[in-house]
Order: C-alpha cells, then sequence, then structure tokens
C-alpha cells in the first residue's frame, strides 16, 4: 500500500518501518491466538474494559469484540456505545482520529488503542495548521469536515459528518443558502456534492484504499459476474462510484448486502468488511473490486495498512501497560465536541423524519 504523495519522507519512512512491524507482530500460530484471546478477556473484566472495533480491522479482534460484549461498528457508533457502556476504560480497535472522537465524547474514560502509530491518509493528509489557513481564506463558508480527522481539525470546523449523513447534511445546508468547505475526501466530496447540489469546495484529500479501486478493471470483473450487484463506498473515484447499485457508507453497504436479492456481491470498500458482511449475508459470494490487474481481484491492497496494526497482541498490551492511551487537550476536545454533537443530534432529527415519512 503506497503512502499519500503530500506526507513527508522521514514521515513516510516512520510509517513504513511501523507497518512493517506490524506486520509481523500480528502474525500468530493458532495456539498463539487461543492463549491471547482469554488473556485479552481476563484483561477486559480485571480492567472494567470494553473493545469496540471498526468493521476495518481484522477478524481476530471483531470477533473478539463480540464475544465479549462489545461492539464492531463505524467510527460514530464505536464512540456512541461507549458513551453508554458503563466500562471506564475503552480499547478501541481502529485508527487514532476514531480514538480520539472516544475521547472527545467521553472525556471521562480512559481510552486505549492497541497502536497509536495507527493513522488514517485522510487525517495525515490534512494538517490542522494547513487546514485553519484554508478556513480562513473562505470564511464565508460553513466548514464540514469529514469523521476522519484530527481533533485539531474537528475543533476548527463547524460541523463534523460520517459517510451515513455527510448528504443529508449538505442537503440542509444547501436549503439554507450555506456555502460549505469540504475536507479532506475529495471523492466523498465530490458525490456529496453532486448528488446534494450544494455549493462546495474540496480539500484534495483521499484514502489509499478507495483512491486504488479502478473502473476499468471493475468492468472487466462486472463482465465475468454479470449477475453480481455493485456496492461502493463514496470515497472510492467517481467512475467507481458511476458503476455502483449501492453507494453508501459501511453500515449501509451491510445492509444492502443483506437485502439485496444477487447470489454475488462486488465490494469496494476495505475488505475488513467481509467479517461482518459475512454475518450479514452468508448465502452471498463476496468480491473484493479490483484496485490492480485486469480481470482479477485485488489480494493485497483492499486493506488500509494502518487498520491492520490492530493485533492480539498489542491489544493484550495495552491492556496489561495502559499503552497507547489517547490524550486530547481539554479546550481543544470540548470545541471539537461541538460540530460532532451537531451532528448526532441532526442525525437524531433526520432519523426522525425519515421515520416519519416511511
Amino acid at each position: 500500500m503506497s503512502i499519500p504523495a503530500d506526507i513527508s519522507s522521514a514521515s513516510e519512512q516512520r510509517i513504513q518501518t511501523r507497518l512493517d512491524e506490524a506486520k509481523l507482530a500480528t502474525a500468530l500460530t493458532d495456539v498463539e491466538r487461543v492463549q491471547l484471546v482469554e488473556e485479552i478477556k481476563q484483561a477486559l473484566n480485571a480492567n472494567n474494559a470494553i473493545l469496540v472495533a471498526h468493521y476495518y480491522v481484522d477478524s481476530d479482534i471483531q470477533k473478539l469484540a463480540e464475544e465479549t460484549g462489545g461492539i464492531v461498528a463505524d467510527s460514530l457508533e464505536m464512540a456512541r456505545f461507549g458513551a453508554r457502556h458503563d466500562a471506564t476504560t475503552l480499547i478501541v480497535a481502529g485508527v487514532r482520529f476514531m480514538g480520539e472522537t472516544a475521547k472527545i465524547l467521553n472525556p471521562e474514560k480512559r481510552v486505549l488503542m492497541p497502536e497509536l502509530d495507527a493513522a488514517c491518509s485522510l487525517d495525515l493528509g490534512c494538517p490542522a495548521d494547513e487546514f485553519s489557513a484554508f478556513c480562513d481564506q473562505h470564511p464565508d463558508r460553513t466548514a464540514v469536515v469529514y469523521a476522519n480527522t484530527s481533533a485539531e481539525v474537528k475543533a476548527r470546523a463547524d460541523w463534523v459528518v460520517t459517510s451515513g449523513i455527510a448528504l443529508p447534511v449538505a442537503q440542509h445546508l444547501a436549503s439554507l443558502g450555506e456555502k460549505v468547505l469540504w475536507a479532506p475526501d475529495k471523492h466523498l466530496g465530490n458525490y456529496v456534492r453532486s448528488e446534494s447540489g450544494a455549493d462546495m469546495i474540496l480539500w484534495p484529500g483521499s484514502c489509499v484504499v478507495h483512491d486504488a479501486f479502478r473502473a476499468d478493471e471493475l468492468q472487466v470483473l462486472k463482465a465475468q459476474h454479470p449477475d453480481a450487484e455493485i456496492l461502493v463506498h463514496p470515497e472510492s473515484p467517481e467512475p467507481v462510484v458511476a458503476m455502483a447499485d449501492v453507494v453508501g457508507s459501511t453500515t449501509a453497504l451491510i445492509k444492502a448486502a443483506q437485502e439485496s436479492v444477487a447470489p454475488e456481491l462486488i465490494v469496494a470498500t476495505d475488505r475488513g468488511i467481509f467479517y461482518k458482511m459475512k454475518q450479514a449475508a452468508p448465502d452471498k459470494i463476496l468480491l473484493e473490486a479490483p484496485t490492480r490487474g485486469l480481470g482479477a481481484t485485488c489480494e493485497s491492497c483492499s486493506h488500509c495498512p494502518w487498520m491492520a496494526m490492530n493485533g492480539l497482541r498489542n491489544t493484550l498490551t495495552a491492556l496489561n501497560t495502559g499503552s497507547g492511551e489517547i490524550e486530547i487537550n481539554p479546550d481543544t476536545g470540548e470545541r471539537a465536541r461541538v460540530p460532532l454533537q451537531r451532528m448526532m443530534d441532526f442525525a437524531e432529527m433526520h432519523r426522525l423524519q425519515v421515520k416519519g415519512n416511511a
């Protein structure tokens, strides 16, 4: 997996080193896996801790979260679940912005991550100082940022959105005549702009996983599987999105897989989602959307390298030593909470409206 071009060479080298280390650290024998799972279960109980995992982490972690009363979800529901649960420690298996979001919404709780260096290309490609300058250049625009951003970027924004609520928020702002400054994912921003008609200027960021999907190879795969439906996350390039039968967030794609009558599904998002998608649609054949190689699904590319840093070993280490703790400046946390809460309030209002119109 390539590192974004706008990240410095020194940072790239450090990230690549950590990715190589993580690959070795997550390699386990069956005996080691069983032993680690049992030790983690004991450590969770001893620390009054709960494991919250993202759809994109490896299946070992997702399964463990389910078995121990935790949750496998998108980043916002991970944080919400942590707020509802009476555990005093949250183990957040995902990438750093997810741990920060959990801490922002649960400032009184200890938030630990298996790997603090588990980053996100969208977050890394949108430094807070550069984003703030971007906002200053467009003071007449409402700043809307994707959840895949740092606490500092969220603190500078007017709205935070997930992929599931981004379009309704943009439609709402457009109805008010507000112009939008969007960051950091250009593909999601372009999709939202085209669907909502909102006046938006876009930060030029992208996800290293979704940006790699290719429409030409997808056409070849579709021709080989003509009865398959194509499910696409909107962080993907526009030509890939244009081929989709369903475009949606991680949660929406899992629901679509469950409801689809197609025997096969071509899925353009991180392959970590297959664990929950197979549970939701056990009768479906799931195919990875190709990122390279005509007519072949990619066997190595459609998985976030930073998500892959989360393993059973470092999860146990975090529990036993308190390593990987997320700390956020209280003032930054309070300011970042405002646009997050605005999104959550809007999402609840939107849910009730949709329910009332059903």
